[in-house]
Parts: structure tokens; C-alpha cells; sequence
């Protein structure tokens, strides 16, 4: 991996640090997810980065991919179970980090111990040459330890300039892979733990898109969120909110409907554990060197 490059992987890595610091005084009940989610993203600016996707603000038994839409008005309850996870870019590298926070109460301590004491064990094992099964191994050890159950379809993931998720998959149980990790990867671990059955579904659209593949569009309208996303969010997700503020009006719901059904958008899925369990999460993003760089921590 270049210097430079490592370079603004680091450089997004200590911006999401702040952000995380920033964040957990904000994320307090009674709060609007609005709010919270808005300051999160203006204050990665502030620092000199770039959202690489709208912050996810999963609350409860929903696990990823939630993110308000403008003029939401979901507020944290006390007892709420709220993940927070904070993408942040510099010329597309990513620093990707999640923590998880309970709002007012102390009744979800060991559920949030078990993903956090997960990742640290895991980051501990991270160096070119490791099996990836090794990784999600310890993963499991350290949840199942604490009497909870890691979620086995949500993994880490691999992290490459303007990309969110590439190969490799670290999973968050031992899959037996051989597959090993190589130098000069970034990567992020993130493991989720649940009392439930440790699956997720889909439960509803977000308000999360991606570009999925650039088309002839009729719509003018259509056409001018097609130009903003290729300037300014490339292949990173990005929120409808966020194109709101540029763009009003009725047309932009007929023209996020003729981009998703023209295959130009990938619209995200909500991600709810099958069995209504609570679920904690905690992510760093690791450069797989000889000495391994955790740039969020």
C-alpha cells in the first residue's frame, strides 16, 4: 500500500474518531434522530472529511442500514439500544467505525461488552497471512462467552477507494474459509451480537441508495440527481435527504421511483434481527501491513 494512501486512510481515521467523541454526547434521550444524524454528518465536514454514507442509526432489534429522512421524527426513548455507525472519507479511502450506546439505562451492559470485547479480540489477531475463518472465530468465541449469539449474516468487510464493501467477507463465526488476508488490504471488523436467533432480514426500504449503474434517464429531473450523484457521491451510498436539500418538490419521488426501476439505484434494505432480539455493534477499520494500523481507534 502507497503512502499516501495510507496516509488518507489515516487521515479519515482520526476525522471518525472525533465524530465518534462528538457523537455520544449527542446521542441522549429525547433526542431526534434528525438532529443527531445531521450534526454527525456536518461535523465531518467541519474536520476536513466526507461522509461516505449517511450515519446508520439503528436502534433496538433493527441492526443496520436505518438512517431518518428529512423531517423525521423518531427521538430516542430511554432504554433504546442505538448503534451508531459513522462512515467517513478523504478522496474516497474510508474510515468506516461503529459503536453502540444504551440510552439511559443499564440493562443491555453485557449485550454491548460482547460485540465490543469481539472486535477488540479480533483486530488483535489481524496481521497478512491469517485465516479470515480465524477472525470470525474468535468473534464467536468472545459473544457466545458473554451469552448472546453473533449475527451470521452481517460481516466485516474489505474497504477500497470509493467502495464500501469488497472482498474479503470477514464473517462474525468460524466459516471454515481458507482464505487468508493479505497485505495491503483494508478491512473493517464488525461484530453485531443479539439475544435472539442471530440472523437478520429485510424489514422495509431505506432511505439509503447507491449508484448502481449509470443509464439513459427521461425524466429532467431524474437526470440532475443522476449528475450529482456521479460528482459528488461517485459509488459510495448516499441518503434521499441529502438530494432533497437540492432538490424539492413532488419530482423527486416520481424520479427516485423511475431510477430504481431502471436499475440506475440500488435501494438499501433495513435490517432487522428475525426474532425482534436486541443488537449491539461495534466496528473498526484495520490496514492489513506488517504492523497493522487500527485507523479508528
Amino acid at each position: 500500500m502507497e503512502e499516501d494512501i495510507i496516509e488518507k486512510y489515516k487521515k479519515a481515521g482520526e476525522i471518525a474518531k472525533k465524530v465518534v467523541s462528538f457523537s455520544k454526547d449527542i446521542v441522549k434521550e429525547n433526542a431526534k434522530a434528525i438532529d443527531v444524524a445531521e450534526k454527525i454528518e456536518n461535523e465531518i465536514v467541519k474536520l476536513g472529511g466526507k461522509p461516505a454514507w449517511p450515519v446508520n442509526i439503528s436502534i433496538n432489534s433493527i441492526a443496520a442500514h436505518w438512517t431518518p429522512k428529512q423531517n423525521d421524527e423518531t427521538v430516542f426513548k430511554k432504554g433504546d439500544v442505538v448503534k451508531i455507525d459513522i462512515g467517513v472519507h478523504v478522496d474516497g479511502y474510508i474510515a468506516d467505525t461503529a459503536y453502540t450506546k444504551e440510552i439511559g439505562t443499564n440493562n443491555w451492559k453485557d449485550l454491548i461488552k460482547a460485540s465490543e470485547e469481539a472486535n477488540k479480540a479480533a483486530l488483535d489477531l489481524v496481521k497478512p497471512g491469517v485465516p479470515i475463518s480465524e477472525i470470525g472465530k474468535v468473534i464467536e468465541e468472545t459473544i457466545k462467552k458473554y451469552g448472546f449469539t453473533p449475527i451470521a449474516n452481517l460481516s466485516g468487510h474489505g474497504l477500497n477507494k470509493y467502495e464500501t464493501h469488497v472482498p474479503p467477507t470477514i464473517p462474525n463465526f468460524d466459516n471454515k474459509s481458507n482464505l487468508m488476508l493479505e497485505e495491503g488490504m483494508a478491512i473493517a471488523i464488525e461484530p453485531f451480537s443479539t439475544n435472539g436467533v442471530g440472523k437478520v432480514i429485510d424489514a422495509m426500504d431505506s432511505e439509503i441508495f447507491k449508484l448502481e449503474e449509470v443509464k439513459p434517464v427521461r425524466s429532467p429531473v431524474a437526470r440532475k440527481i443522476l449528475q450529482i450523484i456521479e460528482k459528488e457521491y461517485k459509488t459510495l451510498p448516499f441518503g434521499k435527504r441529502w438530494i432533497s436539500k437540492r432538490i424539492g418538490g413532488l419530482g423527486l419521488e416520481i424520479a427516485f421511483r423511475e431510477l430504481k426501476r431502471n436499475g440506475v439505484l440500488h435501494n438499501y434494505s433495513v435490517l432487522k434481527e428475525e426474532s425482534n432480539g436486541i443488537v449491539s455493534q461495534h466496528e473498526h477499520t484495520i490496514l492489513v501491513l506488517d504492523t497493522p494500523i487500527v485507523t479508528t481507534l
